[in-house]
């Protein structure tokens, strides 16, 4: 059987026919021995047809439909006029060697072509690649490689406008600032307590939160200047008067030792620093959060908008998160205790990420595994109606943690849950609700807005009638006399016929009276 290989390279289609594959014996050891020498290799492998791009546009259309497994119709016109026609009935008497089994299996879904992807048609494809400019004749030194650069490139240009609509992206990029903002907040607010601490030590233990401390410390500068004149700023700050009667007690009786005037300017412009700081930190929160309600809304509602958000980041982004299996989604974030455990045949790890959502946290300590498996169960099917369904909606999401918290009864009391099948429905009916609702108000503004265009071509065809009729006013009042004198004359004529046919009935009637009275004479 004839073996074709085909090759897709920067510059087009080409299409090569292994001639010795018989005497080789399909042998990967001595296609690799050959692959070097051009003499040896150029005995196995011909080429059989070569279709180059029309266009730069061209090949990255190639590109990336070659990249994502698929075949184009300029592929297949090449394929069909290129490779020997077979017979209605009858088998191909040769096989098609791709690099890809994706392509390979779409091309034999479409064209019946059988195709193989294994190590020996790989080394082949090998020397192909590494003799591919000697194979094409009129080819210039430095073409393919021009040509394999700029190919290079507008795919990774088209890949990056690809990931700009994927608000994923910022979602992990956020949360890893997030994260980072944590510990520097932390850090430097334990900086401004111990600092100034020297001057205020007694603060500490009235203020325990580095917020609040921060912005006392910026507040209160001197404590020797501290007094009841400054009490209303202190209950604004602290919100609680009887905390700041007890921070002004505790400035007299302070033991700090004084602090010059240049170092308090440095510890009120750090401690400031600390305030910008947890004030990013919170904007920045309450952007992920709306972010997290765009791109990942049931997930978001099942398990919280942090801890998602870092599902996300650890599986790179939320396509592949969705891809993942329940039992991986269960223990992503804790590699390196499962390959501990496989390593020295221990324990394997129960959760990893999703431990800090509240639903393990509740659970008792022998049902926290059963948990967090039935926990990466539903935030798998969140995580994959998020990716792939074309609605945004927190229905599902609302319902998957309605299972959860029935999950958790269960455990705890005995009280059994609904079917998935059932909570399923109810979702569905919600969803294709909303979908109505919306579809309702998307008509009554369409609605709206045809009655506004109506009204205003009214009003246009009414003034242009109005032109129309001032225009032709006079031949209207002609009209009109002429109409009305025409009237008038049918009228008469009219009364005239009425008079005449009631004298007729009226001589009838009497000459019938007449003759009654005669017969009755007689």
């Amino acid at each position: 059987m004839a073996l074709y290989i085909l090759y897709e390279s920067a510059s087009g289609h080409a299409l090569f026919l292994a001639h010795g594959i018989d005497e080789i014996g399909q042998n990967t050891e001595a296609v690799r021995n050959s692959v070097v020498d051009l003499n040896r290799f150029g005995k196995v492998v011909k080429l059989a047809a070569f279709n180059p791009f029309e266009s730069a546009l061209d090949a990255l259309n190639q590109c990336s439909a070659v990249s994502e497994g698929q075949m184009t119709e300029e592929l297949r016109n090449f394929l069909e006029l290129s490779l020997p026609k077979v017979k209605e009935g009858k088998k191909p008497k040769y096989s098609l060697g791709v690099a890809d089994p994706k392509i390979g299996s779409h091309i034999y879904e479409e064209t019946k072509i059988p195709c193989q992807s294994n190590e020996f048609v790989l080394e082949l494809i090998r020397g192909v690649r590494f003799h591919f400019d000697r194979f094409i004749e009129n080819l210039k030194p430095g073409d393919l490689e021009k040509a394999q650069l700029g190919l290079a490139h507008s795919y990774s240009r088209a890949k990056v406008k690809f990931n700009v609509n994927r608000v994923d992206n910022m979602v992990i990029q956020a949360i890893f600032l997030l994260d980072t903002l944590d510990k520097d907040v932390n850090s430097f607010s334990m900086r401004v307590r111990e600092w100034y601490s020297w001057h205020f030590p007694e603060l500490v233990k009235i203020v325990n939160d580095n917020y609040l401390y921060a912005k006392l410390a910026k507040y209160i500068n001197d404590k020797s200047e501290l007094s009841e004149d400054k009490l209303e700023g202190l209950i604004d700050i602290l919100g609680d008067e009887d905390k700041a009667k007890e921070v002004i007690e505790a400035a007299k009786a302070s033991m700090g030792q004084d602090l010059s005037p240049v170092d308090l300017i440095n510890v009120q412009m750090f401690a400031q620093r600390v305030m910008d700081l947890a004030e990013y930190r919170r904007k920045l929160y309450d952007y992920l959060v709306a972010k997290m309600s765009d791109i990942a809304p049931n997930l978001a509602a099942l398990i919280g908008e942090v801890v998602g958000a870092r599902l996300i980041s650890h599986a790179g982004s939320l396509t592949n998160l969705a891809k993942c299996p329940s039992s991986t989604l269960q223990i992503l974030g804790a590699e390196k205790a499962l390959f501990r455990a496989l390593k020295t045949k221990g324990n394997t790890p129960k959760y990893g990420l999703i431990f800090h959502s509240s639903f393990i946290g509740r659970a008792s300590a022998k049902n926290k595994g059963r948990m967090a498996r039935y926990l990466a169960n539903k935030c798998s099917i969140a995580s994959r109606i998020d990716c792939f369904s074309e609605g945004s909606g927190t229905s599902f999401g609302d319902k998957l943690r309605e299972q959860v918290e029935e999950r958790l009864d269960f455990y705890d009391k005995g009280v059994a849950p609904r079917k998935n099948i059932e909570v399923m429905k109810a979702a569905m009916e919600t969803a294709a609700n909303q979908g109505a609702e919306m579809d309702v108000d998307d008509g009554s503004v369409k609605k709206s807005k045809k009655k506004k265009k109506t009204k205003e071509s009214e009003e246009k065809e009414n003034g242009e009638v109005a032109a129309i009729e001032g225009k032709s006013g006079k031949k209207k009042k002609k009209r009109g006399i002429e109409e009305e004198m025409e009237n008038g004359t049918e009228k008469k004529k009219k009364k005239k016929s009425k008079d005449v046919e009631m004298e007729q009935v009226s001589a009838l009637s009497e000459g019938k009276k007449k003759k009654k009275k005669k017969s009755t004479v007689e």
